[in-house]
């Protein structure tokens, strides 16, 4: 009967450690570091972009906030609200749209069975970032070669 007892204790301490992280887990690194990133390359926010139907690509990059990419220069970051706060962890999504065009407070992101709204788009200046990376890069290499 002790056996059982203690059994039960160490489940309690577990559900009790799991609860206690699950406040929040936080960003990695180099996900920190690519959110910093997106968002110093980010501009004001803006009400809608025109959406075709379909994006080239998708990123997230901390718990509510995903870059959707809809071009080779063209990069959206996306603000969601509840119920979604775990976009790290979504393997698809989906867009709604109104009119050829994505709209903040208005259209959401679908992650799974749920609907996120949005709370925010920004457009990222990603042709500009890619460059600025790329120039980084270069000056990395020629350091090293030095």
């Amino acid at each position: 009967m002790q056996h059982q007892y203690l059994g039960l204790a160490g489940v309690a301490s577990a559900l009790a450690l799991l609860a206690a992280c699950a406040g929040g887990i936080p960003l990695r690194e180099s996900q920190q570091e690519e959110r910093d990133r997106f968002t110093a390359y980010s501009g004001e926010p803006i009400n809608e972009f025109t959406w075709l139907g379909r994006y080239d690509g998708w990123q997230p990059i901390s718990r509510d906030e995903l870059v959707v990419f809809t071009g080779v220069s063209d990069a959206y970051l996306i603000k969601v609200g509840p119920p979604c706060d775990n976009l790290q962890f979504a393997r698809r999504i989906a867009l709604t749209s109104t009119a050829a065009a994505v709209h903040a407070r208005f259209d959401s992101v679908i992650v799974g069975q749920w609907r996120c709204p949005i709370d925010e788009i920004r457009k990222v200046d990603y042709r500009r970032m890619r460059a600025d990376l790329r120039l980084e890069a270069q000056s990395r290499k020629a350091q090293a070669a030095q």
